[in-house]
């Protein structure tokens, strides 16, 4: 049996509680070790599971965030911020709410927005909606924002998420929806905006409610450009159960907004599904109303010689995630996903693939899936980083500092030239890449016993391992990729700024001008001290047709300090979302970010006292760092 069976078929074992809760939820004084605490059903997850479940979803599985009960105390000083909207030189801050003082323990309750998206009004490029997971009632709900004027003004807009239909769910009349995120977005033709979101419960260990199920959304803006939202939501899938199997996760959404289509105006959303015997499968659905109705669902993850360790039949790809759903002008379906079925070669071997199914009936079928690229995901944070959150990989800075522990993978993204729709460009980043040779101490050494994720040689050596944006090409329609035959060492690489090989770069989105130039923004270390720090900046890198020579510009004002909310025992952020959006129209890109740059609030130690009103004060974590909230900003860019 590969070395990759034996690091995914770990159990096969059914999950019996869904979302265990976290220290996060304890209010202060909460004992510690009681059943909220203890899982049931965490444990049984497969490694691979586990490192793929949706991150608003795995922060609140993981067992070791539900011992961190009680923080170390921290210090306090006055600040003259009082939280509210706040924008930065050109950085234009999205969500409009001021921040919430959460107690200590509940750092990032009541406050966190991440995992964002971005789309455009076809018609009326300066009507802008923006999705994102936000925290402000306490848990991770399904927000939005609407720009009328090119991003320049924002004003927050609630999905009604609350409860939907119960059919599905018992026959009752209504299903209460404890928690939700995921989300993306996106416009047809005729000016609606569209919004998936994904919904669940979290079960037993933390709730009186044994509900486990899960569902995924579709809400419609009816011509007022993302104001309001019809309620409730379309179903797209509906899981009810009380032992969390199936669980549905991480949607996404494209519509056909090409005119003259054969299929314009047809909504896709595609999914992954988690069984209890270990796989993790893709699927789509379709609708021609406009969100109303959805079809019988398709599997998009099939079979290939490319999936050779399957759980399922054999080459089944049957352990896929991290899909993405984007639509040509001749209305060609794409849909890229991260895969783990891939045979190694050598017991040091831990590279996975990208694959990419396309359709050519509006979603009804798929082809099999095409390799567009080999990649090599991020390393064990654990291993490197220390053991505050482990079973995630994360994106660690060089030298002797280790706070970057936030989750981390690597996905694709892609999209089709609107010049050419034989030409499919998908990013994609990885671990190893032309930059970081192993000639340069950066070599693949295996997975982890513990964890199953990637292990390399020189992850904390400066000048040695990085990841970095790959492009992988297809100029036939998406039969092949230039990924298909070429190493992730000589694919192209999206940031080409001298002396900065070795700096990392993540969590991309990929789009087109009208004019056929690529866009790509993302996460980037390679301003300052960046990569010894684990500070981050937002970059963005345009290309003309050849799509291998990048001009890159700096989008943020000013380097971000790292998270701090969702924090370890240290005060490092161990959640900072999944992915960030992009939305280009003409020349002008904005993508749509987590900022961190604005401080925490928190009740002054002395608030209380006789005769002394409340007052506001930020605060420093364990290490040091100083307290910050995490918002999400955008900026419109020129396309370099």
């Amino acid at each position: 049996m590969q070395k990759q069976m034996l690091r995914i078929l770990i159990s096969t074992m059914a999950l019996t509680v869904l979302l265990l809760g976290t220290a996060l939820y304890l209010h202060a004084g909460a004992a510690a070790g009681t059943a909220r605490a203890k899982s049931v059903g965490y444990a049984q997850l497969t490694k691979l599971q586990k490192r793929l479940l949706s991150g608003v979803v795995s922060s609140e599985l993981d067992p070791k965030i539900a011992s961190n009960v009680a923080l170390r105390p921290r210090n306090y000083f006055p600040t003259s911020d009082d939280g509210c909207p706040q924008s930065r030189g050109s950085n234009i801050k999205v969500n409009q709410n001021c921040l919430n003082l959460t107690d200590q323990d509940l750092q990032g309750r009541g406050q966190a927005n991440n995992e964002t998206a971005i789309a455009q009004d076809p018609n009326n490029p300066n009507h802008i909606i923006g999705g994102d997971n936000d925290y402000r009632r306490g848990d991770s709900n399904c927000y939005a924002a609407y720009s009328l004027n090119d991003g320049q003004n924002w004003t927050d807009s609630t999905i009604p998420m609350g409860f939907t239909r119960g059919t599905a769910f018992g026959g009752v009349a209504r299903q209460y929806w404890e928690a939700g995120g995921d989300p993306s977005v996106a416009w047809d033709t005729r000016g609606n905006a569209y919004y998936t979101c994904l919904q669940f419960q979290r079960g037993p260990a933390v709730t009186n409610n044994p509900d486990q199920s899960s569902a995924i959304y579709v809400y419609r803006s009816t011509h007022n450009s993302g104001a309001s939202w019809n309620f409730p939501g379309r179903p797209v899938i509906e899981s009810f159960n009380t032992t969390f199997f199936p669980f549905e996760d991480k949607p996404y959404i494209a519509i056909d907004d090409h005119v003259g289509s054969p299929f314009g105006d047809r909504i896709y959303v595609t999914y992954e599904e988690d069984l209890a015997d270990g796989r993790i499968r893709i699927f789509e659905s379709f609708s021609d109303d406009y969100g109303e109705t959805f079809s019988k669902r398709v599997l998009v993850s099939s079979t290939s010689p490319l999936c050779p360790n399957s759980i399922g039949p054999s080459g089944s790809c049957d352990l896929s995630s991290f899909s993405q759903p984007f639509v040509g002008s001749d209305g060609s379906l794409y849909v890229v996903y991260d895969n783990f079925n891939n045979a190694e070669k050598g017991p040091n071997d831990n590279h996975a693939q990208v694959l990419l199914s396309k359709s050519t009936d509006g979603g009804k079928t798929f082809s099999a899936p095409v390799l567009v690229g080999k990649y090599y995901d991020l390393p064990d944070c654990a291993t490197y980083q220390g053991g505050q959150d482990a079973g995630v990989s994360c994106v660690p800075e060089k030298g002797k500092s280790m706070n970057s522990v936030f989750r981390a993978a690597n996905y694709a993204s892609g999209a089709v030239n609107p010049r050419d729709p034989s030409k499919v460009v998908v990013t994609f980043a990885s671990y190893i890449n032309k930059d970081s040779k192993e000639s340069n101490g950066c070599v693949p050494a295996g997975f982890s016993s513990t964890t199953g994720l990637p292990l390399y040689t020189g992850v904390k050596t400066p000048g040695a391992c990085n990841n970095k944006i790959l492009v992988s090409v297809s100029k036939d329609g998406g039969a092949t990729f230039a990924g298909t035959t070429t190493d992730p060492r000589k694919l192209p690489v999206v940031n080409q700024a001298p002396g900065q090989e070795r700096t990392d770069q993540w969590w991309q989105w990929a789009a087109f001008t009208g004019s056929g130039k690529l866009a790509v923004s993302y996460y980037d270390r390679q301003y300052g001290q960046d990569e010894f720090n684990g500070k981050m900046d937002i970059s963005l890198s345009g290309s003309d047709t050849s799509f291998t020579q990048f001009n890159t510009v700096r989008v943020t004002s000013n380097s971000m300090p790292l998270p701090t909310e969702f924090p370890d025992t240290q005060g490092n952020s161990t959640f900072f979302g999944d992915y960030t959006g992009l939305s280009v129209a003409g020349v002008t890109a904005h993508p749509l970010w987590m900022d961190t740059r604005s401080p925490d609030l928190f009740l002054c130690p002395s608030t209380g006292a006789p005769g002394v009103p409340p007052a506001i004060c930020t605060g420093t974590e364990p290490n040091g760092l100083l307290a910050n909230d995490q918002d999400i900003f955008t900026q419109g860019v020129t396309v370099p």
